[in-house]
């Protein structure tokens, strides 16, 4: 950790369209009966303190409605389902996305209200799209910011946010903090530097843009041999993160460096790559940082989610900030200050000798990728991925999706200057399962195994004591946080994706899930009659 900055108090000066958005922009900090951000609030805990459907009632859930998204073809580019997408509602409208579409559903019946769609080109997937007013933002696959109006569905204006010729792509659901609109640049296997930047959410015009690797004399640049070697880094920022507004402080992970898998020609640390970092929302500065992975070769991300809570930890309480990251362990910091309080690994790992003073894992140089192959857990894919982990503040528990994997991971570019991919990872077979860790000490309360397979959706939880998530089964399923067992499950037939949401109205509490190219609205019976398909 190293503190670069202090921080410094939101206020309602900076917020979008002044006075006029602040009690909007106020009430993203806390989950209450809507579901406005990608991670439902700004803390990232996914965790809604609606309790209808609980324990007691969860037997009863019951298909209320089906939203089944009729894309029409665009020549050359192929249709990809919502997996992936984390659809948002707000005053009694979903929003969700899959890439070159956006559609807004009605949350009571599912009926269509209108879709957009643009003709970008293809891309790996998308997360989902931001809304402040009457404006939804969301990124396209040519690398764009649209705003688009959430009333009628037209588009208000567009702005190229990264290069696509220079194998850029975006991917990420937007961020607010405060008058600020956060987005970043993705790609993978590019020789490249990631970035944040910060638009303003009326215009779209750049206020800040930070780099994930420094320029030469920057602090951080001691850590990488050369400038050639900064200027094509990586660490691409490619999931959404979370905010403090009262720190003002915006929580990102970052990726990997390049090239991948071959670190000979990065010796170093490779900041700021697979790092948490905290950086001012009014400047674009770097205020701290934590590295959790020096010198990856294994392509372990670090974009995992930072999720913001106060808690007690050490006797006393504090603000803090924790990540169960790919590489298999799970780190908790101060959030204020960066200080490091706890790492423990959460999954199965053989790539590291120990912990050093910061409590950063040590490599091991026998775990490095070699031209014969090295037998490494976890695979490239990590002991938890993108999909968004869930934390009840109540039982003190963090719900991750977890890998157990193994793969061999070869170095196939042993030149001086390897240049994209230096190499390859061949997984072995992979079980997965939720995993429940007390943030006080990392370590599981609880493991609910599924069947061998692949899925990866993402957790919700709620006040009703009940987690949800999808299975290698095309199940949703609800389990009990305190324990882990099953208590209720749903059969979709199609992989499920992004993380379920809820949300509550006229005093009836939905549960909304994606599936293939369909979101399905699961609520208890009442008097609105037979499950719509739509």
């Amino acid at each position: 950790m190293r503190l670069f900055g202090t921080f410094c108090v939101l206020s309602a000066a900076v917020l979008a369209g002044g006075a006029a958005h602040c009690d909007e922009v106020a009430g993203m900090a806390r989950l209450g009966t809507d579901w406005p951000t990608y991670h439902g609030d700004y803390t990232g805990q996914r965790h809604s303190p609606l309790a209808q459907i609980d324990q007691r009632t969860v037997g009863s859930l019951a298909l209320s409605w089906v939203f089944h998204a009729d894309v029409p073809g665009i020549p050359g580019i192929p249709i990809k389902p919502v997996n992936g997408s984390t659809p948002i509602e707000k005053d009694g409208v979903i929003y969700f996305s899959m890439p070159n579409h956006v559609w807004a559903v009605d949350a009571r019946t599912g009926r269509q209200v209108w879709h957009y769609v643009t003709k970008s080109g293809a891309t790996i997937g998308n997360r989902g799209v931001a809304i402040l007013g009457k404006t939804i933002y969301f990124e396209t696959p040519d690398n764009h910011l649209v705003a688009i109006d959430a009333n009628t569905g037209q588009e208000r204006w567009r702005v190229e946010i990264a290069d696509s010729k220079l194998g850029y792509f975006s991917s990420a659901a937007p961020v607010l903090a405060g008058g600020h609109l956060i987005v970043a640049a993705g790609g993978d296997s590019l020789d490249l530097p990631g970035y944040l930047q910060a638009l303003d959410p009326e215009t779209g015009k750049v206020q800040w843009r930070w780099r994930t690797t420094p320029e030469p004399g920057q602090p951080g640049s001691e850590t990488w041999p050369s400038k050639d070697a900064m200027d094509h880094g990586g660490g691409m920022p490619w999931l959404p993160g979370t905010y403090d507004p009262k720190l003002n402080l915006i929580y990102w992970g970052t990726g990997n460096p390049n090239p991948v898998h071959a670190g000979q020609s990065r010796k170093g640390d490779d900041l700021w790559t697979c790092s948490i970092v905290a950086i001012n929302a009014d400047t674009g500065k770097l205020v701290w940082y934590y590295q959790v992975s020096p010198h990856d070769t294994h392509d372990w991300d670090a974009v995992q989610t930072p999720v913001l809570f106060d808690g007690e930890f050490g006797g006393k309480q504090r603000h803090l900030l924790m990540q169960a990251s790919r590489n298999g362990y799970f780190f908790l910091l101060d959030r204020a200050t960066g200080e490091h309080l706890l790492t423990a690994a959460y999954s199965d790992v053989n790539w590291a000798k120990g912990l050093n003073k910061q409590g950063q894992p040590i490599p091991d140089p026998a775990k490095e990728p070699k031209p014969d192959g090295t037998l490494v857990v976890p695979s490239s894919g990590g002991a938890t991925n993108w999909p968004p982990p869930s934390f009840d503040p109540d039982t003190g528990l963090l719900f991750v999706k977890t890998t157990l994997s193994y793969s061999l991971y070869y170095l196939t570019d042993t030149s001086e200057k390897p240049a994209g991919f230096g190499g390859k990872d061949d997984p072995l077979e992979s079980k997965q399962a939720v995993t429940a860790l007390d943030y006080r000490t990392g370590k599981a309360r609880w493991v609910h195994d599924f069947v061998l397979g692949t899925e990866r959706s993402g957790i919700l939880s709620t006040a009703g004591k009940l987690l949800f998530t999808g299975t290698t089964e095309d199940d949703v399923v609800a389990l009990d946080t305190a324990t882990g067992k099953s208590l209720w499950h749903s059969h979709l037939g199609a992989t499920v994706g992004g993380a379920p949401i809820t949300y509550e109205l006229d005093g009836r509490q939905y549960l909304v899930v994606s599936a293939g190219t369909d979101l399905y609205g699961f609520a208890l019976p009442s008097s609105a009659g037979e499950p719509k398909v739509n």
